[in-house]
């Protein structure tokens, strides 16, 4: 693919590190920009002085602060709270998918034409 026009990050969070870099090399390879976090508060920590992304790409099972935990905090702060999220992660019911409000669920292991898919209808090149 070409390379992007776009500057907005896809900002990848995950604890583990093999996702996190598989994630962030297959977009790469595609030609979006990433931003990784291991955790929601490295995320949070990202989201204040970082290039705004144009989507975040969450786990929800994660050391220091979750997914859900993360969330809550994205969602009652105004300046990021419109910044779409895509959850990944092997643990989403019901009951997760009404609690997160995420814009998209992908469950693990990752369908990448349904991630590509994703990212594409969040991020322009």
């Amino acid at each position: 693919m070409s390379s992007s026009s776009c500057a907005c990050p896809v900002l990848v969070v995950d604890d583990d590190d093999a996702i996190r870099d598989s994630l962030s090399m297959l977009l790469e390879d595609e030609g979006y920009p990433v931003a990784t976090a291991s955790n929601g508060q490295e995320a949070l920590d990202y989201l204040q002085s970082g290039p705004r992304p144009c989507l975040i790409l969450l786990d929800l099972k994660m050391p220091v602060m979750n997914g859900q935990e993360f969330r809550s905090a994205q969602q009652l702060d105004a300046d990021i709270s419109a910044i779409p999220v895509a959850v990944i992660s092997a643990h989403v019911t019901t009951q997760v998918r009404a609690e997160v409000e995420a814009d998209a669920f992908l469950p693990k292991p990752v369908d990448i034409d349904a991630l590509l898919e994703t990212v594409e209808r969040y991020c322009s090149l």
